[in-house]
């Protein structure tokens, strides 16, 4: 009887190792894993064994749970699928999906992603530094061709440039293509996501579609929080209906960079600037759009939130990236002063931290 009990918890062990060991391997197989390689191209050698591959992407830091992923290949996946070739790994990333881009064989592409809020200054100095041509192309002549708007024209004639048209998102850019062609593969992605009702919408509410994109840039850099960008809509709207400024400072930043100065830090002498696009001395909205767009700011420039707000300010309670907003100035200065205690705080911090690191 001893004997049975003892075969019988030998049994139980055996199964609950087994089912840990799987339940690792599957969990270290589907986990994501943040890497700092999404912009760089890792070459797979032809010849290259699955276990070299799994060794390299590895030691690149792109591939976490090298011993799941061989054993993965040794028991269930099908090594022989593995494909040579240049790569670029999204970040996170987990090694299940490292293994379908492999099978895929993106041998062909690059990877491009613009994030929500570039603006096209920043889109060019990135196709400049990661697309080389021969001959080479510079980041001025990458913005030169962004001066072309036929690609819109018919959504938006009224543009000047492509700012704003060119969608944020994650590219797989064929290799070999140009500039001219990369900017085309941006705004066509725009013109999947621009419905032809919202050029009626446009209207209906006495803008241009040009102007929506404006606004809809406006609210991209004011707000990451979905569920205030129609309040901020509905703000810009009174604060244009009362003829008061805007007063965006990232109209001030986009001014920087065009003039070529921008170095992080916004100057009292970048708001005081003469330029259309000051939003703080200039009544109206600024020219054009100051960034790329989202679906969700475009929805929110078309369908503002009406409200009696002129003012917000960052929420540092919540500290979550969401806004407190006021009707009268004397309750935002309040709150401003409360972020402006907040902010010396945070630097005080940095410094202190700074100063540690010495």
């Amino acid at each position: 009887m001893n004997l049975f009990k003892i075969i019988v918890a030998a049994i139980f062990l055996i199964i609950a190792i087994i089912a840990a060991v799987s339940y690792w391997i599957y969990d270290s197989l589907n986990s994501q894993f943040a890497h700092n390689k999404a912009n760089t191209t890792i070459v797979i050698e032809k010849g290259s064994s699955p276990a070299q591959i799994v060794s390299k992407l590895s030691a690149e830091g792109v591939l976490n749970g090298a011993f799941a992923t061989r054993f993965y290949l040794r028991t269930f996946g099908d090594a022989d699928k593995l494909q040579a070739g240049e790569y670029q790994f999204k970040s996170p990333i987990s090694p299940i999906e490292v293994l379908k881009e492999l099978e895929k064989g993106e041998a062909a592409t690059l990877r491009l992603t613009i994030p929500e809020g570039f603006t096209r200054f920043d889109i060019a100095k990135r196709i400049a530094a990661n697309f080389p041509q021969q001959p080479p192309v510079d980041e001025a002549q990458v913005l030169a061709l962004m001066n072309d708007t036929s690609l819109i024209r018919d959504i938006s004639p009224s543009a000047t440039n492509l700012e704003g048209y060119m969608y944020p998102s994650t590219y797989n850019i064929p290799k070999g293509s140009t500039p001219a062609d990369i900017i085309r593969i941006t705004v066509e992605q725009f013109r999947k996501f621009w419905k032809p009702e919202w050029t009626e919408r446009s209207r209906a509410i006495g803008r241009t579609p040009n102007e929506i994109v404006t606004i809809a840039s406006l609210i991209e850099t004011e707000t990451g929080v979905e569920s205030e960008r129609p309040i901020v809509a509905g703000i810009i709207n009174n604060r244009l209906a009362k003829g008061i400024p805007l007063g965006i400072d990232q109209t001030n930043v986009y001014i920087a960079k065009m003039r070529g100065k921008w170095d992080g830090t916004i100057h009292k002498s970048d708001l005081e600037i003469d330029s259309p696009y000051n939003t703080r001395t200039k009544i109206g909205l600024p020219p054009g759009p100051i960034s790329s767009v989202t679906e969700s700011s475009i929805r929110a420039a078309l369908n503002p939130e009406p409200n009696n707000y002129l003012f917000y300010v960052r929420n540092v309670d919540l500290n979550d990236g969401s806004h407190w907003f006021y009707a009268s100035a004397a309750e935002f200065e309040k709150g401003k002063a409360k972020y402006q205690q907040w902010l010396e705080s945070e630097r005080r911090e940095k410094r202190a931290t700074e100063g540690d690191l010495r």
